[in-house]
């Protein structure tokens, strides 16, 4: 079983800036990828940011030149930097890992005020 632990989540004011961070573990495979996507009440989960184990990276457009994602040297932490954070970034972010399938984290909420 793999389990994902999100962390770095919290209330900032737009323009700030937020690290999350998920630790994947569980599983003695390398994930093939990693990636950030959020979620606000009533609507879709869209994908933020992914990463794969080679490093190639894909962004949402909405968030391009603010975020970044990175993952650590054994490639089962994945980090989201989020820079000059707007309101409309204020959702529920959540970890995804993909092993054969993709695995989920719990959520952590990122409020931006205005």
């Amino acid at each position: 079983q793999v389990q994902l632990v999100e962390s770095g989540g919290g209330l900032v004011q737009a323009g700030g800036s937020l690290r999350l961070s998920c630790v994947a573990s569980g599983s003695i495979f390398i994930p093939d990828s990693m990636g950030w996507y959020r979620q606000v009440a009533g609507e879709q989960r869209e994908l933020v940011a992914e990463i794969s184990r080679g490093g190639i990276t894909n962004y949402a457009d909405s968030v391009k030149g603010r975020f970044t994602i990175s993952r650590d040297s054994a490639k089962k932490t994945v980090f989201l930097q989020m820079n000059s954070l707007k309101p409309e970034d204020t959702a529920v972010y959540y970890c995804k890992a993909y092993i054969i399938r993709n695995y989920w984290g719990q959520g952590t909420q990122v409020t931006v005020s205005s």
